[in-house]
Parts: C-alpha cells; structure tokens; sequence
C-alpha cells in the first residue's frame, strides 16, 4: 500500500498526488505504475499511471487527468487526500525510459496528459545537470546532453507544470516549445493542430541523431512518428508511450 502525502492542483481537471512507497528505492524516468480501486461490493478497477517525478527514495509523484467516463481517475483527483492509502503496484516498464548514460540530444514531444513521463525525464536530466527543481531532493552534475520538448496542448490553462517548465527552460541545457490546439491568448499565431511542418521546424534535427520520445493518445503518437520517420529520423530512435484511447491525430 502508498500512503498519500499530499496533493496539488495542476489544472481544472488534473492533480498531483505525492505517495511514499515502503520499499520503493527510487525509479526510472519514464516508469508507470497501476493503481487498483476496490469498492465496498468487492468491484476492482485497474488503471496505470505514468510517474511525473524524479525523487530519489521511497516517494514518487503521480499527476492525474480526470476523465468524464472514468472509473478510477475522478476519485484520484476529487476525492483522495493526505493521509490515505492506495493499493499501488510498480513502478515498472523498461522500454520508455531515459537512459542518463547516453548522451545525445533528447527530443521530447507530448500530446495533452502524454507530458507527464517526459516530465519526469525533465525533472532527472534537471536534477542531474545541477538545475533546480520543484521535485528534486539533490543534484549530481554531470548530465550535459540538451534537452527539448515540444508540447501541444488545447491551451496555456490547460498545459501541467507551466510554471516550473517556465523556469527550467531559462537553464541552457532545456528548450521548450508549445503548441496551443483550441486557445492561444496573447500569441501571434493562431490556435491550430500540429502539422508536419511546425514538428519538422521545432524538433532536433535528424543529424542530431537526438534520442526521441512520444506520449499522447493512439492517434497523435502514431501520426507524429510517422512524419518523423518520413522525414529521415531512425526508428530505433524513436520510443512511443500511448496513453489509451484512439484520440485525435495532432
């Protein structure tokens, strides 16, 4: 079982949820765990959630989008409090995760609530490259290899951790990029999906050879990397983590 430490607002519909795990000696960037609720007639749902932070230890952080049909998300975010338990498995997943030993270039791009994992490989790399955080307990310098994401998101209310990315992006070694689907006030340009070619004018260049990771739903990860691959960037670089759902294409 996690105990609930605290909690946080991250937009109208998302929340934050910090959680010590007995046991737990830290975790990967890029790992999920799953959270199963059971009801007083005995029902059991099984959701799994990616995690957001880089802490060292027992504790980790999970940020969670409420979804209108959910079983499990509308409880996490309106009903859970410090000082709960949730039954939790994990952290596990081996296959979306940033690998601190490889130093190329990182290029992160997320879909909605698909930035949560790539915020967790933000907060390590930050962590690691000797940069403040929100959710780091120390620093290990060293991490020298540049970071950038490209976030695309209905609009600035809704996109998580805008403050805290606002602050890591004035450190060299972050770039971040937005791209506002239904919403862009005080901007120039005009709310719209992302296309190939505002992807191709953002991202590391396939010269770069840049370490590249996708999270959103079904249709904006596959889209996107598609264009990538089109556009001349190896496959084997590439690492997708779909959140469920078919979505929308970006």
């Amino acid at each position: 079982m996690a105990d609930v430490i605290s909690v946080r607002q991250e937009t109208g519909t998302a929340r934050t949820l910090r959680l010590r795990l007995p046991g737990l000696t830290g975790h990967k960037a890029g790992q999920h765990v799953d959270v199963r609720l059971t009801a007083p007639d005995g029902y059991t749902a099984v959701r799994s959630y990616s995690v957001a932070s880089a802490l060292p230890g027992d504790e980790l952080e999970l940020t969670v989008e409420e979804l209108a049909d959910g079983e499990v998300s509308p409880y996490l975010v309106r009903a859970v409090s410090a000082g709960d338990q949730l039954e939790v498995r994990g952290p596990v997943g081996g296959w979306f995760v940033w690998d601190p030993a490889d130093p190329s270039p990182v290029q992160l791009i997320a879909g909605g609530s698909g930035v949560v994992p790539l915020m967790a490989m933000i907060r390590a790399h930050a962590a690691g490259s000797g940069v403040a955080t929100g959710t780091d307990t120390g620093t290990a310098p060293g991490y020298a290899a540049p970071f950038r994401l490209l976030y695309s998101v209905r609009s600035p209310g809704s996109a998580y951790y805008a403050t805290e990315l606002e602050e890591l992006a004035t450190a060299p070694l972050l770039a971040v990029n937005y791209v506002y689907t239904r919403e862009a006030p005080g901007s120039s340009i005009p709310p719209h999906r992302l296309d190939a070619a505002t992807l191709l004018a953002t991202v590391l260049p396939p010269e770069d050879n840049p370490a590249m990771f996708i999270c959103g739903a079904t249709a904006f990860v596959e889209t996107v990397a598609d264009w990538l691959v089109r556009a001349g960037y190896s496959p084997d670089r590439i690492k997708t983590e779909r959140y469920g759902g078919t979505g929308t294409t970006p």
